[in-house]
This record gives C-alpha cells, structure tokens and sequence, in this order.
C-alpha cells in the first residue's frame, strides 16, 4: 500500500505529476529491500517463484520507464484511476475466482493461468509495465492478480509480490535517474521511510485476517483513484 500514500504526499510537497512519478518508483525500490527482510518466514520456499515473476517484472518495468519518457501522460493518467478499482475488485473477489479454490495443485491451476502458466507471468509483465509506467497503485494490481491465481496464503502471496515488484522498480530508477527527473530531496527520506514500512509491514499482514486486509487495501485504492480521477478529469 506504499504507493498509496508515498505519491499523493510527492504532489502535495509540491512536486510537479511526472517528476513525483519518478521520484516515487525509485524511493519504492526500498519497499522491496525492507520486505525481503521482513518476510523471510513467508518466503521460504518460494526462490523459483521469485526468479520467474521478477524476471518478467524486470523487462516490463523497463518497457514501462521508455513509454513513460517518451509518450504523452495525458491518456494514461485518463485511464489510471479505472484500472486502479478494477484492480481493488479484483483483489476483495479473489477468493471466489481463484481457480480450483481449495484443490491442490492440480487441475485447472497447472493451466495457462496457474501458478506455473504463461497466462499468469503476461499479466504479471503486463502490470510491471504499469509499474514502471506509472508506480501508483500498482502493487495493489499485481496483488489483485496474483491472489487469484496463485492458491497461497493472502501473506505469502503479498511477499512475492513486494518482492517482484522491487526488479521493475530498480529497471525503472536507474533509467529515471540517469535521463529522467528525480527529486533526490524528497527520494532519499521517502527511501528510509519505505525501507522501515517494508520490513515492519509483513508483521501487520500476519496478525491481519486476510479478509479484512483485502478490504483495507482496496478502500485506500478507491481512494487513490478517487483522487488521481478528480486530477486527471477536472
């Protein structure tokens, strides 16, 4: 939920849009760095999961800082807020569109869109393109994506994911700050604060009953598209 918060207080500091964007997907390198720290119990086990999923959030967090540096903003920040709740849906109905629900590995999740399927990596390289494009609400897409598919705990899944998303944010900051604009002023506290949220965040996760995380993390992504929405349409 990082994001969720870190971006709205880049603006309110005063940041112009693109720069605050920037600024927010290097600071979130550290979220990844503080998690891996804190969630070494809900990790174990789960290498070849990381390899496979970082190694496409890598490559589609690069395409996403190109697209970002060399494309109008102007349509994408149009449709941002609309994938932000269809992401916040998706993630309070995985439970019930998770396929095979309580089955064991086999069946439909050895499918094309099971936790070893090509259907799931194109949508995990798919939203690390979003990552890299546009940080915001991101995590919360790839959550939503990732719950439903893979048959986990609502902790273990949230761990990959943080994980993950650490490859398309570092692609993406060392492109930012070599041609593209970073407030290191605001980046370098923002960094610390988002190390320290990531480490201390898996111990929150492990007390929380899932569904009542769903439903915390996906109000304060309506709240962001709510936000982000009035910007872009006003």
């Amino acid at each position: 939920m990082a994001s969720l918060v870190s971006y709205p207080a880049l603006l309110a500091v005063g940041l112009e849009p693109r720069t605050a964007n920037m600024t927010n997907t290097a600071a979130l390198l550290f979220v990844a760095l503080g998690a891996a720290l804190g969630s070494r119990t809900e990790l174990a086990g789960q290498g070849g999961r990381v390899a496979r999923f970082g190694a496409a959030t890598l490559t589609g967090g690069a395409l996403g800082a190109v697209l970002l540096m060399t494309t109008p903003a102007r349509a994408f920040e149009l449709v941002v807020p609309w994938l932000i709740v269809g992401a916040a849906v998706l993630l309070v109905l995985s439970p019930r569109l998770r396929p095979g629900a309580g089955d064991t590995a086999a069946g439909p999740l050895g499918g094309p869109l099971g936790p070893r399927g090509p259907g799931l990596l194109a949508a995990v390289f798919a939203v690390s393109i979003y990552t890299g494009y546009f940080g915001a609400g991101a995590g919360v897409a790839l959550l939503a994506i990732m719950a439903v598919m893979i048959p986990e705990p609502l902790a273990r899944v949230n761990a990959v994911k943080n994980v993950v998303s650490g490859f398309s944010n570092a692609v993406a900051a060392v492109l930012f700050a070599v041609v593209g604009s970073v407030a290191w002023t605001a980046a370098a506290p923002l960094a610390a604060g988002l190390l320290a949220g990531g480490a201390i965040g898996p111990r929150i996760v492990r007390a929380l009953p899932a569904e009542l995380l769903r439903w915390i993390i996906a109000a304060a992504a309506v709240g962001l598209a709510v936000s982000l929405a009035l910007d872009a349409y006003r």
